[in-house]
């Protein structure tokens, strides 16, 4: 087969099939984008939504980690299972019931993670001074630990709008590259 008509070049076959399906990459993007406006708009009802969706995922996934202890009893990993399972299902029957503390444990975390990420890598970048920019990385992790250390000051009034203007950014960031993905595919269908 000729590097023109290789299935994964842009003009082989299975190129083909996916270029004729462009609509549906715009209409994502166009959903996506619609999305993350309307989060940006509405942070607190989109971050409570989120938070809920969250606790629901951890109930469902803790459910099924104590249906699979059972399942699996023999492994010998049944106690941890179990009680991992039951921490999961317990935390996220909790986030649900109290989205908006669940919202301020989770931007607690997202503050932790932060600070620490930033002093890790500030730490990583001085030990190999010996790279170039090295202290571009360092920089960078000031920055991240800066962040935290503001996200957590504003506890509990960032917890909202905080995860809610996160993920608008993050739809419609994806929603851009969607739409414009699709775009680029309808230029080579026709």
């Amino acid at each position: 087969m000729s590097e023109m008509t290789a299935p994964n070049h842009p003009h082989g076959l299975g190129y083909a099939r996916v270029a004729g399906k462009w609509g549906w990459f715009v209409a994502l993007g166009l959903v996506s984008i619609a999305a993350g406006l309307f989060a940006l708009i509405e942070t607190d009802l989109f971050a409570i939504v989120s938070v809920i969706f969250i606790g629901a995922s951890m109930l469902v996934s803790g459910a099924f980690q104590i249906i699979h202890s059972f399942a699996t009893k023999n492994w010998g990993q049944f106690a941890l299972n179990l009680i991992l399972g039951i921490l999961y299902t317990v935390g996220g029957g909790l986030i649900m019931q109290a989205p908006v503390e669940g919202s301020m444990i989770i931007t607690l975390f997202l503050s932790v993670a932060l600070t620490v990420g930033g002093v890790l890598r500030a730490v990583i970048a001085f030990r190999h001074r010996e790279v170039r920019y090295w202290w571009l990385m360092v920089i960078g992790g000031l920055i991240s630990v800066a962040l935290g250390v503001l996200l957590y000051s504003m506890l509990p009034w960032a917890s909202l709008w905080v995860l809610g203007t996160l993920i608008g950014i993050e739809l419609l960031i994806q929603g851009m590259t969607w739409l414009q993905f699709g775009l680029g595919l309808r230029r080579h269908h026709k």
